[in-house]
């Protein structure tokens, strides 16, 4: 800045007055620069160690995102298991019925049958009786049975004839009756026997499917028991894995509390030595006053900084991406212009109704907090190549941070500094900001702005 100084007034002034600026300026100078005192250097040992720390705690949360995983798998498996238990009862339910209404058709025919042969009994008995008064009175007047007075008291053989046919034809048509009614009342007894078996056969029909539909009963019970115990057992572990998650959040702090300790004291000595270094200079200048040498000194800048512009725009970016902390995370879900339903995934995203929902996903956010600025993919994996990459050491409120393996990028959120970050991280949950989570992260983050 003090070279920057005596070039103006060099410019305006001249040779001579550069010269006696400089000079009352080196003689301000000379005092010299304070540098205040160092901070702490914590030592390597104790970075290691919290960094160890970290690491169990990085090791630990994958530990228990596995069994996690394991347990969702499980999860899904005693689900299907449920809904092939609800099938069976709902089959054990529809075979009860069938056979419960085949009982009560069984008891109808029964009935029916047992009213059918109470009749023709009835009318056999009639019968009977009919043919004893028949027989009293063919004993009493005459009759076909052999009775000598039936005859003698015909006028004329003709007369005799007609009588001894006549009292056949009554007598032979009661007898066929008799019959008759009794083959009735045998095929309707027949008829009563055939419904009782069926009935019988129904009631066995309709106790079996009792015992079918209580079985498919206790057995899908016994399913939706093993579903709920197994979702407390993932509840749990998913608590667990927050809890550590929460003491890895602790750790990496810490971690990043003395690496920025050990930062800090880095930029002392920094500073110590340029303060070296341009007590140094200061003295060559003032040598070169002394001589009229109005030599130019380098300038300073800000490396490491964004401009003011692209501080500006930094800003405008992360405003967007906080201005949606709360939407609901939606895979597939917001653009440019901000968020939109999501799409199916024919997996995990369709169980939580992503496809009902507005509102962003990972890489969603990213396009929507970078629209004004740069148009990004929608896949996380492409924005990672998207700008100009610099280690994590090196990052930067504004940057784009990203994880993922082997198997290729899966996640990105945007860097707020302070170890903060805003992300959309998964189905079921919303924009958030949270602690920048190391376990897995990519070695740089994406710079698009500066």
């Amino acid at each position: 800045m003090a070279d920057a100084l005596v070039r103006g007034a060099g410019a305006r002034r001249g040779l001579t007055v550069a010269t006696v600026a400089l000079a009352a300026l080196l003689g301000a100078a000379g005092t010299g620069l304070a540098v205040p005192p160092p901070p702490p250097n914590p030592s390597d040992s104790a970075i290691d160690s919290a960094k160890g720390d970290a690491n169990a705690k990085a090791g630990e949360v994958g530990r228990l995102t596995n069994q996690l995983a394991q347990a969702e798998q499980k999860l899904s498996a005693l689900q299907d298991e449920v809904e092939l238990k609800q099938e069976q009862a709902m089959k054990a339910l529809v075979d009860l019925q069938t056979a419960q209404d085949e009982a009560t058709q069984a008891q109808n025919d029964a009935k029916s049958a047992r009213q059918e042969a109470d009749a023709a009994a009835g009318a056999i008995e009639k019968a009977r009786a009919d043919a004893k008064k028949f027989a009293a009175a063919s004993f009493e007047q005459g009759s076909t049975i052999g009775s000598v007075s039936a005859y003698l008291t015909s006028d004329s053989p003709k007369d005799l004839l007609a009588r001894a046919q006549l009292l056949n034809a009554i007598g032979g048509s009661r007898l066929n009756a008799m019959e008759r009614l009794q083959q009735a009342q045998t095929d309707k007894a027949n008829k009563d026997s055939a419904a009782r078996k069926a009935l019988e056969l129904a009631q066995q029909k309709q106790d079996a499917a009792t015992r079918a539909k209580g079985t498919a009963d206790a057995a899908q019970s016994a399913a939706v028991a093993a579903q709920q115990a197994q979702a407390a057992q993932n509840s749990q572990l998913e608590a667990n894995k927050n809890s550590v998650e929460q003491q890895l959040y602790a750790a990496q702090a810490k971690v990043n509390g003395l690496q920025g300790q050990r930062q800090r004291y880095q930029d002392w000595l920094a500073q110590k030595q340029r303060e070296d270094e341009e007590r140094a200079r200061q003295a060559a200048l003032r040598a070169a006053a002394a001589s009229n040498d109005d030599d130019n000194d380098n300038g300073g800048g800000s490396r490491g900084r964004p401009s003011p512009a692209a501080g500006s725009s930094i800003e405008a970016v992360i405003a967007r991406a906080l201005s949606k902390v709360g939407m609901p995370y939606a895979w597939g879900g917001g653009n440019g212009s901000g968020p939109t339903r999501g799409i199916r995934d024919g997996g995990v995203a369709d169980r939580y109704g992503d496809y009902r929902k507005i509102g962003f996903d990972c890489s969603g956010l990213m396009i929507y907090a970078f629209a004004g600025v740069q148009g990004l993919p929608h896949f996380s994996g492409y924005q990672y190549t998207a700008g100009r990459r610099v280690p994590l050491s090196q990052m930067r409120r504004g940057d784009m941070l990203f994880w993922g393996g082997s198997g290729g990028i899966h996640h990105v959120a945007l860097y707020l500094g302070n170890g903060q970050m805003v992300e959309a991280p998964q189905s079921g949950s919303y924009v958030r900001v949270t602690s920048v989570r190391y376990g897995g992260i990519m070695p740089y983050a994406t710079r698009l702005i500066g």
